[in-house]
């Protein structure tokens, strides 16, 4: 039973890793099998589709990401901390080029061709990701942490485009800075401060 749930958790490794680099329609059960060595059978027989292997990564991902996000409002007292911490992550997995991409924001440059249990997840996912985010800009603003021209719903949403939007820029120039230079005058402008 554990050698089946490890070949499971490397055939989401593989797929996560490749869906990064090239999309959802940017690789197959073959891609997998050679990063693998394992065969295409084996593959179909833990995943029998690749909407359904997309749909499990995605679930994993979105139960790592809030895990990561609970950590944070547990870890740090201070909203402030907790937004800065959440930009440091990005900004340090743009930087070390490790998962230097979120596979959610990955995939929602596909929703229109992706299989709808797959787009479903994607947007269960930068739900999530609003609620919590509007949930730390409004505890920053009740503590007079953050100056908000517009209601944390809609800062939250400004502030999510603005990091994957960053994360975009990051690749498409190969420049990690870039990420930072984007970012943080939108922290600085929460926070009142001159870039």
């Amino acid at each position: 039973m554990k050698s089946m749930a490890s070949t499971s958790e490397k055939i989401l490794d593989v797929a996560q890793s490749l869906i990064v680099a090239g999309g959802y329609n940017g690789f197959s059960y073959a891609d997998i099998s050679a990063a693998i060595g394992i065969r295409k059978a084996s593959i179909h027989h833990h995943f029998p589709t690749k909407a359904e292997l997309v749909s499990v990564l995605v679930d994993r991902y979105r139960r790592q990401a809030e895990v990561g996000l609970e950590s944070l409002r547990g870890e740090l007292s201070s909203p402030a901390e907790q937004l800065q911490s959440y930009m440091n992550y990005w900004r340090t997995c743009i930087r070390d080029a490790s998962p230097s991409f979120c596979v959610c924001a990955m995939l929602a440059g596909e929703m229109q061709m992706l299989p709808e249990e797959v787009a479903s997840r994607v947007r269960a996912h930068f739900q999530n990701l609003a609620e919590w985010l509007t949930s730390v800009l409004r505890a920053g603003m009740e503590q007079d942490l953050f100056r908000m021209n517009n209601r944390p719903e809609e800062e939250a949403q400004m502030l999510m485009a603005s990091v994957h939007g960053a994360m975009l820029s990051a690749r498409a120039f190969s420049d990690p800075g870039l990420f930072t230079t984007i970012v943080n005058p939108q922290i600085a402008r929460l926070l009142g401060r001159d870039c």
